[in-house]
């Protein structure tokens, strides 16, 4: 099931448009849920670690305008399928800084708006790994190539991401089977660590060092275990 956010402060511009994604949904058998906010500080209060796939968003609302919102949620983490609503081409090109799918023109074409998400459906469906977490009192979707370690702490254990970090109450080694289980990329360095092998840069007899330079320590005896899950993995 595919989530979508309709975001426009034009009640019917974003009704016509939550309508068309569900026809979409029903016509290609791909189920998705469409949602309508009238404002980008609506959606924003309503995200959730990138809980939502598409996102259609209106380019000229009233205080944060669509572009400022998907700049927001891009520096927070969302990798959903960005899709500007506009009456102007003037903004294309800011699109490109948050990796935007299209542009639409309203009044937006029934056909184009199948395609496109056509478009985003397939990219959706070749995107990397993800386990479910709950942090902060917030089911999180966190893609196996943006962790790059874990460290525990008592009964609670700290995901390092490439966007910040993220606290969960659970083992090291109940996550670390969790996360086994979507990728082979990771490896236990030490009793407290686990360390994506795709972000090693380095291997030391007493450490690892990470491409954001941060360096955890090697347990007594894993330097030829980590060496050798590295060559392989890579």
């Amino acid at each position: 099931m595919y989530r979508a956010a309709v975001c426009d402060d034009e009640p019917e511009q974003a009704e016509a448009l939550r309508a068309a994604v569900a026809s979409w949904s029903g016509e290609r058998g791909i189920p998705c849920a469409a949602e309508v906010f009238p404002s980008a500080e609506a959606l924003w209060f309503a995200w959730e670690g990138g809980a939502f796939d598409v996102l259609l968003l209106d380019v000229e609302m009233g205080k944060t305008s669509g572009i400022d919102l998907a700049k927001s949620l891009r520096a927070a983490g969302s990798r959903a399928e960005i899709v500007f609503v506009t009456s102007h081409f003037e903004f294309a090109g800011e699109g490109y800084e948050v990796d935007a799918l299209h542009y639409l023109v309203k009044p937006v074409s029934r056909q184009k708006l199948f395609q496109v998400l056509d478009k985003a459906a397939a990219r959706l469906s070749r995107e990397p790994p993800s386990l479910v977490v709950f942090s902060g009192g917030e089911s999180v979707k966190l893609y196996e190539p943006d962790i790059l370690y874990v460290e525990s702490f008592r009964h609670d254990v700290v995901v390092h991401t490439r966007t910040g970090e993220l606290r969960l109450k659970e083992s090291i080694s109940a996550f670390e089977e969790r996360l086994r289980a979507v990728s082979p990329a990771f490896y236990r360095t030490h009793r407290s660590y686990l360390v994506s092998l795709r972000a090693v840069v380095r291997i030391g007899r007493s450490s690892v060092t990470l491409e954001n330079g941060v360096e955890l320590p090697l347990a007594r005896g894993k330097y030829d275990g980590v060496n050798r899950a590295f060559i392989e993995w890579n």
